[in-house]
């Protein structure tokens, strides 16, 4: 007996100096409560209000994760709620989206700097705010800095390049508005630099090429323009995300390594380099909306891992060849709104279960998808004239006159004229005050040399107006000589003026739009049916459009991006429901009622319809809460949503096989083959199997036949929000992983 309790006192003798071992550092203790200060005591750490024991004994959550060596903090992860930035910010305190008026971005890092022996420090989505104080370089034994959705503005701090250990740098989503510095090279050890979905100007930084232990290069989503240089001499790089900035050279030459390069929305030319073909390691190719010439090379269909290959909505030419042969791996292809000509290889010919391919509006054989006359781009590829390779389609609004002024609402087809067209009344309340009048600021110069063929055709305001027509694009190509150069009047913010003359010596301008996101062509043409009606004296009319590849790609979501564009409509309609008294329900949802702004922010459009074919009850000014009756209709809209939810999971292709083909589809979600089989290759290839576990099991509830089993809005709102919370961590751990194997 003796023996054993022996043993069993040096057991417990050994388990409490270990943990005495790890006692973190009085000091360091006072840090951390400062810090939750600083952050404005948010909800995530109430825990630590009447915490006496050892913080380095924490278990960790998805909002927060400390880790110790010793009795030092090496590792602090702080992730907020914030998820969502306004549209425009001014760099000052904004109610419930940043910290507050008082909240000192100085004194949270001076209270970081004190632990100084931080290797992994990430603060996402916590509403900080103001510019990023150059002390930040004295955590010189930071490994990892992650500071993404917050509102941090101006420039990187100059003595950053003194964080020598520096592996991986993120400032994602935050709203930086100078140029990217060039000392990147000074990081030897650096792995990761991602700064997208910032205000960054000027050009791509050479000394990032000198980077040669770099396996992640993100500036998407910026300013940026200029020349892209050399990128070969990156050996290590996997990932190459420079999608919607303004860069307008040819393609550079890749570094052979490379998994996936995104170039989408830039002003890239050229043709696409035969050495394109060398990538073997390439999965994912994204070329889309740029102005690229030429046949695209062969091999690039064919390359041993590619997977989703996009080249839509460019200037390419000439035929595929028919021996094109396609990867067993290339699930996604789109070399939609070109001008290739031919047949198209076998591979690329039709849909099926295991690879989706968009070609229309070419000039193909192809009967299966819309295309153009072989005439189109046999014309175009003579002079060149007619259309850009990066416009979704091309709206040409036909004026007998000047469109004085002229401003995009919402996702930027709403164009409201701001003055009337003849004589008839119009109540001016009905057009919202959308800007400046009088403004000549905003006239171009050319514009206004061009004064006397203006006030020319300003006359037909105040004569009798032909009827609004559609125009086709051959007669506006004769009106303009082909768009010719001497027919140019001047360039605004919303597009290109030209005059011209029709067959019956009607003077006209013409204002061509460069439309560069998707929008279906009912949306488009319900505005053109508001401007038709618009009549006063003052105002030259609008006679007529022509809408020349209105039908274009869509706009490819991944599934955090589609995530938030769900989350935003629920937000929407719960408050349709709950936010205003009585509430608004039977909204009809569906995608088409989805738009996105320039930002990606959702609107809800096509709502409280009902009011106009229902009885409204009112309910009196005591708060009484919805009646009777009401309970149906939300349930309504929870079905309704239910499909949105379905569709944003199978994508559009699946989706336009009906109501009655999604439903009986259901049941494959239950497993994995069945999820490779009906969910869209896009989310398949970005979602965390539970992220999208967690919608799929949501969706399931919004459609049930049984109304009392259905989920309120609101409950939908918070799974869909968490699973956006989880997706967001699986990102992060992934970008972690990436760090760690380096």
């Amino acid at each position: 007996m003796k023996c054993l309790s022996w043993s069993f006192m040096v057991f417990l003798s050994c388990f409490f100096f270990i943990s005495g071992t790890h006692q973190l550092q009085p000091y360091q203790t006072q840090v951390l409560l400062q810090l939750r200060k600083h952050l404005e005591y948010p909800i995530f750490l109430q825990g630590w209000e009447n915490y006496t024991g050892d913080f380095c004994t924490m278990s960790s959550t998805q909002h927060f994760t400390l880790t110790c060596e010793n009795d030092t903090i090496t590792e602090l992860k702080f992730r907020g709620d914030k998820l969502v930035n306004p549209n425009h910010f001014n760099g000052f305190a904004i109610p419930n989206q940043t910290l507050s008026e008082s909240f000192s971005i100085d004194s949270l890092i001076t209270t970081l700097t004190r632990l100084s022996t931080l290797r992994v420090l990430s603060l996402v989505s916590l509403g900080i705010w103001g510019p990023l104080p150059d002390k930040l370089h004295r955590l010189g034994s930071l490994e990892v800095l992650d500071l993404s959705s917050n509102f941090i503005y101006g420039s990187v701090p100059p003595r950053m390049p003194r964080l020598v250990k520096l592996q991986s740098f993120t400032l994602d989503g935050n709203f930086f508005n100078e140029t990217i510095p060039d000392w990147f090279d000074s990081l030897s050890n650096l792995t990761i630099l991602s700064l997208k979905n910032n205000q960054f100007k000027g050009q791509f930084p050479p000394s990032v090429c000198r980077i040669k232990t770099l396996t992640d290069l993100s500036f998407s989503h910026n300013e940026l323009n200029g020349k892209l240089p050399d990128l070969s001499s990156l050996t290590s790089l996997h990932l190459l995300d420079l999608r919607e900035n303004q860069f307008d050279s040819d393609l550079p030459v890749m570094s052979k390594g490379l998994v996936t390069i995104l170039l989408s929305k830039n002003k890239m030319s050229g043709k696409i380099p035969k050495e394109f073909d060398e990538l073997s390691q390439l999965q994912h190719l994204d070329l889309s909306f740029n102005s690229l010439t030429g046949t695209p090379p062969s091999g690039l269909f064919s390359l041993p891992n590619i997977s989703y290959l996009n080249l839509a909505s460019n200037q390419l030419t000439g035929s595929l060849s028919h021996k094109l042969s396609c990867g067993d791996g290339l699930g996604f292809v789109d070399i939609s709104s070109n001008k290739l000509t031919g047949e198209l290889p076998s591979c690329l010919a039709t849909n099926t279960d295991k690879r989706v391919v968009k070609f229309g509006w070419n000039c193909l054989s192809s009967s299966s998808q819309h295309q153009h006359q072989e005439a189109y781009c046999m014309d175009s590829n003579v002079n060149g004239k007619g259309s850009d390779g990066r416009k979704i389609g091309m709206l040409i609004g036909v004026i007998g006159g000047t469109l004085v002024f002229m401003v995009f609402v919402a996702v930027g087809f709403l164009i409201l004229f701001r003055k009337y067209c003849n004589r008839q009344t119009f109540e001016q309340h009905t057009l919202p005050k959308v800007g400046q009048e009088n403004s000549t600021a905003r006239i171009p110069s050319e514009i206004l040399a061009n004064a006397r063929f203006i006030s020319e055709t300003a006359k037909l305001g105040t004569q009798g107006t032909p009827t609004y027509r559609m125009f086709s694009i051959e007669e506006l190509n004769e009106a303009t000589n082909n768009f010719d150069q001497s027919m140019f009047m001047g360039e605004g913010s919303t597009g290109k003026l030209y005059k011209g003359r029709l067959d019956n010596g009607t003077y006209i301008a013409i204002r061509c739009l460069a439309l560069f996101k998707k929008f279906s062509y009912q949306n488009i043409k319900l505005r053109l049916d508001l401007l038709s009606k618009l009549r006063h004296p003052h105002l030259v009319c609008i006679l007529g459009h022509c809408i020349e590849g209105e039908n274009s790609p869509e706009m490819v979501l991944n599934w955090s991006e589609r995530l938030a564009v769900l989350i935003g409509v629920a937000k929407a309609v719960h408050f349709l429901h709950t936010g205003v008294i009585p509430g608004f329900f039977n909204n009809r949802l569906k995608t088409n009622n989805i738009l996105l702004d320039e930002h990606r922010i959702a609107k809800l459009s096509g709502y409280g319809m009902s009011i106009f074919t229902e009885e409204i009850e009112i309910v009196e000014a005591k708060g009484e809460g919805p009646k009777s009756g009401q309970s149906t209709k939300s349930a309504d809209d929870v079905y309704n949503f239910g499909f949105i939810l379905l569709e944003s999971l199978v994508g559009p292709i699946v989706s336009r096989k009906g109501e009655a083909f999604l439903l009986n589809e259901m049941a494959s979600f239950g497993s994995q083959d069945g999820r490779k089989r009906i969910v869209d290759p896009i989310v398949l290839l970005t979602c965390s199997q539970e992220s999208l576990s967690i919608v799929i099991s949501i969706t399931n509830k919004c459609i049930s036949p049984d109304l009392s089993t259905r989920p309120s809005l609101e409950d939908v709102l918070w799974n869909l929000q968490y699973a956006a919370q989880v997706q967001a961590t699986a990102d992060a751990d992934q970008k972690s992983d990436a760090t760690s194997q380096s």
